[in-house]
């Protein structure tokens, strides 16, 4: 059974630092892009981050590069998304998404390119 596991979410003042785990099972992070996907209360769901199956590209929307770290770990079989510097503006629900397909640079934050999907985590930032 394929499922990803999303944690590290939680309540953060702005200019804080929080980690998000996705852990998966029933399939390899190694061999499938993952990506994270937010959404806030009202707006629509947007890429973060996303890490191309086999040589690990990654890609970041404007609003978090500099901040956001994507990263896998094969051994645990996890990706995670180290995020500094929160902003309130960065408040959401974040999910992690898997697929199968080894996406180009344009698509990988593409929402409708992902087979699996996490449960969601929120993210609160404010103080």
């Amino acid at each position: 059974q394929v499922h990803n596991v999303e944690s590290g979410g939680g309540l953060v003042q702005p200019g804080g630092s929080l980690r998000l785990s996705c852990a998966a099972s029933g399939f390899s992070v190694d061999y499938n892009s993952i990506a994270w996907f937010r959404q806030a209360p009202g707006k629509e769901r947007e890429g973060v981050s996303c890490i191309r199956r086999g040589d690990g590209m990654t890609r970041y929307v404007g609003s978090v590069r500099g901040r956001f770290t994507i990263s896998r770990d094969r051994a645990k079989n996890t990706v995670y998304l180290q995020m500094n510097s929160l902003r309130p503006e960065d408040t959401a629900v974040y999910y992690c998404a898997a697929s199968k397909r080894s996406l180009i640079h344009s698509a990988c934050l593409d929402n409708t390119q992902y087979d699996y999907w996490g449960q969601g985590n929120p993210v609160t930032v404010s103080s």
